[in-house]
C-alpha cells in the first residue's frame, strides 16, 4: 500500500488511500479483516508496506493488528519498482502460511481458505482484462500460464491482487531473484514473473472466484464501493443512539457515525457520514461525508467529502479534500 493514490486526489493528499474511510472502517482494515475471517485461524503478524505516511498512520496500523491478535510491522518502499519489488520490502515476515494484498480491493466471496494448497490466487472475469494479469487454467484448475497486461487476448481471469502462499520462505526467494538477475517487465519487477518461476519448478497454483469484486482506486469507485459494503455488510448500516435528527428522514443503507446532526433534511439510501458532521437543509445520496463537515443547502448525490470541510452550495456533484470550503 505504499502508492500516492494520485487517481484519488484531492483526498489522498492528505490521507493515504488505504486509510480512506467507508462506513466507519477504513479501506485496509475491511480488507484484512475480511481476509482474517476466509483464514479462520489466529494470525501471527500483519505487514504493511507503506509509502511516507507519518507516524500517526503508522500507529493505526499496528493497532488493527493487534487488534486482531497479531503483531504488527511497518516496512517502507521508497522507491516504486514494482510489484515483487514492493512484497519483497516486507522480506523479514515471508515465511510460512502468507496471504499477499493489495490495500484499494475490496471484495465479497464465502469461503474458507484451503491452507494445504500450494498456491492461491484470487480472480474475476473481466471483459477488459489489458489492464491486469490474466492467468490461463488446465482442466484440473491449476495455473497453466500468467501473462502481465496482455495486449492480445489471453484469458478474461484478471488477478485481482490478493494470493495466498503456503511456503512465504519459496516466495521470497522467487522475489529476491529477480531482484539480483534485474528481471523486469515494463520497466518493473513484476510478481507474475515470480509466479511464473514457481510454476515452472513444480509449484501448483489454483484459484478462488470471488463472487463481487470492487476497486477502490477513484472517487466513483470508493462511492460504489460505499454502496456496496451498505448492502452487504450487516455491521455497516448503523444509526447511533446519539444522533440529533430535526424534522428529517434517513433511508437505509446508511452508515452514520456519533455525534451528528441532521436537520430539514433527507438522507440516504447508500449515505456514509463521519462523526460531528452536521447537515441542514439538504437532500443527499449515494455519498461520502467524513469527519467534523458542514453541509448546508445542498442537494447532491455522488459526492465525496473530506473531514472538516464546510459545502454551502447546490451542485449535483462534488469532491472535495480535508480542510477544504466550498460556498455557492
Amino acid at each position: 500500500m505504499a502508492g500516492r493514490g494520485t487517481r484519488l486526489r484531492p483526498h489522498t493528499l492528505t490521507v493515504p488511500k488505504p486509510l480512506v474511510e467507508i462506513a466507519g472502517k477504513s479501506i485496509v482494515r475491511r480488507l484484512v479483516e475480511d481476509l482474517a475471517s476466509a483464514y479462520g485461524g489466529p494470525i501471527d503478524e500483519v505487514a504493511f508496506i507503506i509509502g511516507d505516511f507519518g507516524p500517526e498512520a503508522e500507529a493505526e496500523l499496528i493497532e488493527l493488528a493487534e487488534s486482531l491478535g497479531a503483531k504488527g510491522s511497518i516496512y517502507h518502499q521508497n522507491e516504486k519498482l514494482g510489484t515483487a519489488h514492493a512484497i519483497l520490502c516486507a522480506k523479514d515476515s515471508l515465511e510460512g502460511n502468507v496471504i499477499v494484498a493489495f490495500a484499494d480491493t475490496l471484495f465479497k466471496s464465502d469461503f474458507k481458505l484451503d491452507t494445504e494448497q500450494d498456491g492461491l490466487l484470487w480472480v474475476q472475469k473481466i471483459e477488459d482484462p489489458s489492464a491486469y494479469g490474466v492467468v490461463t487454467l488446465n482442466e484440473e484448475g491449476v495455473i497453466v500460464e500468467f501473462v502481465e497486461k496482455p495486449t492480445s487476448f489471453v484469458s478474461d481471469l484478471a488477478i485481482i491482487g490478493i494470493y495466498y502462499f503456503k511456503d512465504g520462505n519459496l516466495l521470497k526467494k522467487e522475489l529476491q531473484y529477480l531482484i539480483d538477475n534485474d528481471l523486469k517487465d515494463r520497466g518493473e519487477y513484476q510478481i507474475t514473473n515470480a509466479l511464473e518461476n514457481m510454476k515452472n519448478k513444480g509449484i501448483k497454483f489454483k484459484t478462488l472466484t470471488i463472487e463481487e469484486w470492487l476497486d477502490c482506486g477513484n472517487k466513483n469507485a470508493v462511492i460504489y464501493a460505499t454502496e456496496r459494503v451498505l448492502e452487504i455488510k450487516k455491521d455497516a448500516a448503523i444509526t447511533p443512539e446519539d444522533l440529533k435528527i430535526e424534522n428529517s428522514t434517513i433511508i437505509q443503507p446508511c452508515f452514520i457515525s456519533g455525534d451528528v446532526t441532521i436537520k430539514n433534511s433527507v438522507i440516504g439510501p447508500h449515505v456514509s457520514i463521519g462523526t460531528k458532521t452536521v447537515i441542514e437543509n439538504s437532500i443527499i445520496s449515494k455519498s461520502i461525508i467524513q469527519d467534523n463537515s458542514i453541509v448546508t443547502n445542498v442537494v447532491t448525490e455522488n459526492s465525496m467529502l473530506g473531514s472538516h470541510t464546510e459545502y454551502v452550495a447546490k451542485k449535483s456533484e462534488l469532491s472535495l479534500s480535508d480542510y477544504s470550503k466550498y460556498h455557492q
